[in-house]
């Protein structure tokens, strides 16, 4: 299967980066790795990803705050968060329009794949 569109994957966690790469990749979607939300914002990946897959928690700026910058920029990516903290999801300021998803680590795979085909829909 292949799918064209470009799913961004961010998170401090190299494991969780590799296993992601591994999986998207499995089901035809191109995919770039960042190791934090800096990385992310001062490549040219914003303007190309369809998809936003992001670790909440990150050494320097967290992912809630990379979402919001995004926002602040005009750019809207249908993104999903992960994160390794269970609990309720992060409040988001109401300038930004509620993620796509939230899932706990470690997550199912089923599930989140079906959520990244929904933001791929919902984002055309």
């Amino acid at each position: 299967m292949f799918n064209s569109a470009i799913i961004s994957v961010v998170d401090d966690d190299e494991l969780v980066l590799v296993s992601l790469d591994s999986l998207l990749r499995s089901c035809g979607y191109t995919v770039k790795t960042f190791t934090s939300a800096l990385a992310f914002l001062e490549s040219g990946a914003p303007e190309q990803t369809g998809c936003l897959i992001s670790d909440i928690q990150m050494p320097g700026m967290c992912g809630v705050e990379m979402y919001e910058a995004l926002a602040a920029r005009k750019i809207h990516i249908p993104t999903i968060f992960i994160t390794g903290k269970p609990g309720l999801p992060p409040e988001f300021s109401t300038r930004v329009k509620t993620p796509e998803g939230y899932f706990s680590k470690p997550f199912h795979t089923e599930a989140l794949l079906a959520c990244i085909a929904q933001a791929l829909m919902r984002g055309r």
